[in-house]
Formats: structure tokens, sequence, C-alpha cells
């Protein structure tokens, strides 16, 4: 059996896969790479949620992969970053950060979001073709979480390229290049700030570093290029991917249109229906367990779905339709537990603003291709379209 997950046509559209792979097992075994490697996916609701919540499936990646052979060279600050720890150290470097993605923190960020996406879509013909992808949905949670950490404006098309190849699936010497540009880029911008410290979130963990002592040198440079790159890839995605869906149910457009306060609530509908995180980042059994009736080994990856696990019907039922009445605030598309989405509100805020946007602005907005043309990135990680061309 060769890797579902590795298919071409599983990155076009994953759900056939999610859903055949369901209805066998919501956990089962599935081999990965070659040399008889495996892995077991969680594609069931009921069993991601508890997958979320168990301390027995670790995310300390360097203990997983000590004394194994690799020929990888990804930089430490990259492969060792907060998504890679577990308790206590995880709530730590959490806790450091966690004031700056607060609802009420978001909340004083909603105007600048709105004037940028403003200044974006001005940009905008009145009429022609324009890419959605990337003249808004890349540019905008880059352009904040630049603005949040402090990085100049100048360096932020290096950001753009650094963490495109940061997600390039199958090319390893790309991926890198670029977790090491990017690493050595936070460290220069690190010192830069000490010389001369403004009021970003950069600055903030400077000085707990500088200050405090709760904060290695090598954690700070970590944390920072985790909020530097996480802090936009996954909104990217949500609007190029909630875009494509209202698209493709004109109804559900037009409903927004006539009465756009339902956006707030429809955000959970559009992020359950095509998640922007179809796999969730590593994790591996710590000792054997048994989840979902299947008993997983120690010491095995473990791959939580949450693409597949919001298409479950036993959770929400007719799970391939996109109904805007659905109550979908149980979706998974921001993790669960202890790991779940840092920067959820700002997310969401990004999102809801930027779709509301475009839905006001331009009434006779139309896909300039049809949708199984559609470009999708070839990473089983992130769920996302590498273009989105419209018609205004």
């Amino acid at each position: 059996m060769n890797d579902p997950l590795q298919d071409p046509r599983f990155f076009a559209d994953p759900y056939p896969t999610y859903a055949r792979l369901r209805n066998a097992a919501p956990v089962q075994k599935v081999p990965t790479g070659s040399g008889g490697r495996y892995s077991f996916v969680v594609t069931g609701y009921a069993e991601a949620r508890e997958a979320f919540n168990d301390p027995r499936l670790s995310k300390n990646t360097a203990r997983f992969f000590a004394g194994r052979p690799s020929q990888r060279d990804l930089h430490p600050a990259v492969s060792q970053n907060m998504l890679a720890t577990d308790p206590p150290q995880h709530a730590r470097l959490r806790g450091l950060v966690t004031k700056a993605f607060t609802t009420g923190a978001v909340a004083r960020l909603r105007p600048y979001i709105a004037g940028l996406v403003d200044e974006l879509l001005d940009a905008w013909p009145d009429h022609g073709p324009v890419d959605l992808v990337e003249s808004l949905a890349v540019p905008l949670p880059v352009t904040v979480i630049c603005e949040m950490l402090g990085v100049p404006e100048v360096d932020r098309r290096l950001v753009r390229t650094w963490s495109g190849d940061l997600f390039a699936a199958g090319d390893s010497t790309r991926i890198d290049a670029a977790s090491h540009a990017v690493a050595g880029y936070m460290t220069d911008l690190v010192a830069a700030r000490r010389g001369s410290p403004g009021e970003s979130l950069l600055d903030d963990l400077i000085a707990v570093r500088d200050g405090q002592d709760k904060l290695t040198e090598d954690e700070l440079v970590s944390l920072a290029v985790l909020l530097l790159v996480a802090g936009h890839e996954t909104t990217t995605n949500f609007i190029g991917n909630a875009a494509l869906a209202l698209l493709q149910h004109p109804e559900s457009l037009a409903r927004l249109r006539a009465e756009p306060q339902l956006l707030g609530n429809a955000l959970d509908e559009l992020l359950r229906f095509d998640s922007p995180v179809g796999i969730a980042t590593f994790r591996y059994s710590t000792e054997a367990l048994t989840l979902g009736g299947t008993v997983i080994p120690e010491g095995v990856p473990v791959l939580i779905a949450p693409g597949a696990a919001n298409r479950d019907p036993d959770r929400f039922p007719a799970p391939d339709q996109l109904d805007l009445d659905r109550g979908a605030t149980g979706h998974l598309a921001f993790g669960h537990g202890i790991h779940r989405c840092l920067g959820a509100p700002l997310a969401r805020a990004e999102g809801e603003l930027a779709l509301r946007a475009v839905i006001s602005r331009f009434a006779d907005v139309r896909l300039a291709a049809p949708a199984e043309e559609l470009a999708w990135r070839h990473t089983r990680l992130m769920r996302g379209l590498t273009t989105l061309p419209l018609i205004v």
C-alpha cells in the first residue's frame, strides 16, 4: 500500500481520501515514505479531539529524532520551536506571547487590519482579473504579523519567500535553506532591535530574555521565527479557501451579501468546510495506547487530521455541504487542547474583515477559471490554494 496522503489527487481534493480512511477505521496504520516506516492517521472527529488532549502523544520532535540518522539540515529555530515542545516548557513559552493574541488585543488591532484590507483592495481593478491569494490572502496576514513583530517593510517580501519555501513539500534542500535564512534573519533583527528598541512584540520578548531570564537566546529566536511564519500561513489558506467555498456556493455568497451580520458566525462553518490545516503538526506515542479501538504501539508518529475530522458525519451531518446555519463552533480547524492555535482570534479577525470587504465591494466577483483547474499547495500539512484567479 502506498502512502494515501502523498497521492497527487489528495492535494487537489483530500476529502474522498479522508472519507475512505475514516470509513475503514477512524484510526489506522498507513505507510510513511520508504523503508517500511509507518504512522497512524486519525480521521474521526471524536478520536481527533481525544488525541489532541492525550499527554501520551508528545510533540517533542528533538527527543523523537535523537540518535536517528538523517540527511536533513533544518535550523534548530525551526525544528525545535514551541510547537515541538511538551509541558512544562510549552506552557512557559506560550505564556510569554499569549497576551498579544487575546480577543481583546486583537480587537484593538481591527481598525488597523480593516484599513490594510481597504488599502489592498483599492489596488484591485474596477473590472478585470485579479489573484485573491497574491493580492490579499498573502499580503494581509504577512503585513499584520510583520507589523506586530517590528519587521521592517523592506524585508517583508523576503519573509513571504522564506515562508513559502518552508512549506515546499518534497524539496528538503529548499526547506532546509529557508530555515537557515529565516533564523539568520531573525537573529540579526533581534540584535538590531537590542540596539534600537521599540514597542513591538519582538521588543517585549527581548525584554523578557534580557531582564527576567525566562527565555534563552535560542528560545527567543525560535519563538520569533514561529510567530513570523505560523502567524500568517494558516490565515492565508483560510482566506483563500473560504473565498473559494463562497464562490462555489453562490446562494451562500448572496445571503452573506444581503445579511453581512451573519459573517461572524459563518466563519466557523467556512473553517470546518475546508480547513486551512489538513494534518496537524508532528506527534508521536511515548507509550502504547488505544485510540478509536486501534492499538498504537510506543514510539510511532501519530497524524491527527483536522481536515478529516471536520468532515466526520457522526459530528457534522451532511459534512460535504456548506451550511451557514450549521452550529460549527466545535470544529478542529485550529486544533484543540493546550496546543490550540495561539493566533486563532487574529486569524478570525483577518478572515472576517477580508471576506466582508470583498463581498461588499465587488458585487459581480466570480472565478476566472474552473474550480477543478485551480492549483493547490503540495503539502499535506497545509490545505491552501497557490492562486485564486477572479474576475471583478
